[in-house]
């Protein structure tokens, strides 16, 4: 039994989603391999290599692997497939992208975002936002699986050392073309990969309002997220939304800031280690879920905080 990963990268390195993958790999039995393909991407093949628990490598180069194009990718996950009895790849817009398509081509029921492995062919995933798991057993001969990060902790980034195996690439599609890309360039840690968020909600009133939320996340090294209600009502970019239709996240320390608490935002962080709510609804959702609740005016109380800080 052999379980094959598909890296998320960008070429110059791997993504910690990839990390959070090998591990739910190591849970289903057997070896691990992980699959590079990418564009001049042997940095994050050697990344691969050096990751604890993973007994090869494959790195397929070409240049239409650059910009991870799901019809390319996919061919290349098939290429491959045949002798492994699992294929994983982490719940990221990366990975739902190219997965669908590869349990397509092999006729299999693909799993989606598990949290736990209870044996190699039984898999826990929430359902109804969160607020139910559901235990899954599949009879297929290949579980294809994506990977909720959360769920899994982060494999150590060193300590292996797996052979690289260079691999033939699959010939380009030609189904898809990259166009543009449109990347938020900000100082901030990534939202997903943050080990404290501040977000704001609703309540803050306006995207302004949003600026007093700035020397909170600047004091403590903080990304900066929001609910779907905030990004629906434009008061900050679709990138900052956090929630079952946002980003999944869970740092050490989750900061919501007039944020009601709406299942699907919950869904989206009460994996979080400590949350700290502030709203002046003593009812709101959030404080359900919340470690440490405050209740008052934002606009009072972020500011103390900041100026507690030092």
């Amino acid at each position: 039994m052999t379980t094959l990963v598909i890296a998320e990268h960008d070429n110059a390195g791997l993504k910690g989603s990839t990390l959070n993958t090998v591990t739910a790999a190591t849970q289903c039995g057997g070896d691990v391999h992980v699959l590079v393909a990418g564009s001049n991407a042997g940095t994050a093949a050697a990344e691969a290599a050096k990751i604890a628990g993973v007994s090869k490598v494959l790195h397929a180069d070409a240049a239409h692997f650059a910009d991870g194009l799901a019809e390319n990718v996919a061919e290349q996950v098939l290429a491959v497939a045949a002798g492994y009895s699992h294929i994983l790849a982490p719940a990221t817009a990366y990975g739902k992208n190219i997965l669908p398509r590869v349990a397509a081509k092999l006729d299999v029921s693909q799993i989606s975002e598990i949290t736990k492995v209870d044996a190699p062919d039984t898999f826990e995933r929430p359902i109804y936002a969160g607020n139910a798991i559901a235990t899954v057993q599949s009879t297929d001969a290949v579980k294809v699986i994506t990977v909720r990060t959360t769920g899994f902790d982060a494999a150590a980034a060193t300590g292996g050392s797996a052979a690289v195996e260079t691999i033939s690439a699959v010939a380009d599609s030609g189904k898809s073309v990259f166009v543009s890309r449109e990347v938020a360039k900000s100082d901030r840690p990534e939202l997903t990969a943050a080990k404290i968020i501040v977000s704001g909600g609703r309540g803050m009133g306006s995207a302004d309002a949003f600026k007093v939320l700035e020397p909170l996340a600047d004091k403590l090294g903080a990304a900066m997220g929001a609910s779907r209600a905030a990004v629906d009502a434009g008061f900050v970019p679709n990138d900052w939304q956090v929630g079952q239709t946002g980003k999944i996240v869970a740092p050490q320390l989750y900061i919501a800031v007039g944020i009601s608490g709406a299942i699907q935002h919950l869904a989206g962080m009460k994996d979080s280690k400590t949350i700290v709510a502030i709203n002046k609804d003593p009812e709101a959702p959030i404080f359900s879920v919340a470690d440490y609740g405050i209740v008052g005016d934002l606009f009072e109380i972020v500011p103390q905080l900041v100026a507690e800080l030092g």
